[in-house]
């Protein structure tokens, strides 16, 4: 049972990461509206060519909203939003609402599969290292994270491409079938895309892993252990495991952020219709609307993440309650 001090702390902690998750919002979306707006080029003037009359570029850009002024533009943009609207694209003159809820079918499995993969191969890596600090196969496990933390994930996709697409032919190149196919066909068309994304961040995770653990094995509960008869196998197992899960739990939190929001180079290298290759589209088409509202989103979902990572941090961690 919570106590209500306690309870009362997480309250005042909660609501102080709410407030702060607005601002975030909101300041996000004014630098994201004036970044896009000050990009050169005119959508009109994109979709009707140089050659067009100015009366049917005005008219052009009267329908499509562009002719209002930049602070109303803004305006009608965050509220379209808040009511859950996000506009009509001006390419497609299709609803963008309807176009991210076709997108994000592959760029969240994708999130997830590569998160997943991230997380199977960075646990035994980060324990398996921490167990033999200072011998061989901790400096192997090291080394190969140092490897995976330099090189770009894109350079990984065209390794993987090179070598189980072209050469041996276990997977294609590229694209999507659909879902509709079965899930375990799009689980095969993402598993490239998927490994290419969850070698870096496997590094990363592997290197806090053994962080965490080495931690925790200087503790005194940890020396009480294998005083009291524990192996250092076992003392790792069974007390040092679940403490050093704090930070590690934090760090996958950040990194699904990453692998929805950041996937745009490996969505383009896959030629997945994703949110990245559709922002990625939306850039080349002066599609502000679509670019506006997909960045947004992805921001969101960042910072959503993040409020609840550390809503669960202060849940198991009391320190940061008491500073609430």
């Amino acid at each position: 049972m919570i106590c209500a001090p306690t309870f009362g702390r997480m309250i005042r902690y909660t609501l102080k990461r709410l407030v702060s998750l607005c601002i975030s919002l909101a300041v996000a979306s004014l630098v994201i509206f004036t970044v896009i707006e000050v990009a050169p080029g005119d959508p009109a003037s994109f979709m009707l060519g140089m050659n067009a009359q100015p009366e049917t570029l005005a008219a052009l850009r009267s329908e499509l909203g562009l002719d209002a002024s930049k602070p109303a533009r803004y305006l009608a943009w965050v509220g379209g939003l808040l009511q859950g609207d996000f506009g009509t694209s001006y390419t497609y003159r299709t609803p963008v609402s309807e176009m991210i809820a076709a997108r994000l079918w592959v760029s969240l499995p994708l999130a997830l599969y590569a998160l997943g993969l991230s997380t199977l191969i960075a646990f035994p890596a980060g324990i398996y290292a921490a167990a033999r600090r200072g011998k061989a196969g901790d400096m192997g496990v090291m080394g190969a994270t140092q490897l995976g933390v330099a090189v770009p994930n894109f350079w990984f996709a065209m390794i993987l491409v090179l070598i189980f697409a072209i050469n041996l032919r276990w997977f294609a190149a590229g694209g999507f079938v659909g879902w509709d196919q079965g899930v375990l066909t799009g689980l095969h068309a993402l598993t490239l895309p998927a490994i290419a994304l969850a070698l870096p961040q496997a590094a990363i995770l592997a290197r806090v892993m053994r962080s965490a653990l080495l931690d925790v094995l200087g503790e005194d509960y940890m020396r009480s252990a294998r005083a009291k008869g524990l192996t250092e196998r076992q003392a790792l197992w069974r007390h040092g495991l679940r403490n050093a899960l704090i930070p590690v739990l934090t760090i996958i939190g950040l990194q699904f952020s990453f692998l929805l929001a950041g996937s745009i180079i490996i969505e383009q290298v896959f030629y997945l219709p994703g949110l990245g290759r559709l922002v990625f589209q939306s850039i080349s088409a002066r599609d502000l609307i679509v670019v506006e509202s997909v960045v947004m989103l992805l921001v969101f979902s960042v910072i959503v993440v993040n409020f609840l990572v550390d809503l669960a941090y202060a849940a198991v961690d009391p320190r940061l309650r008491a500073r609430a």
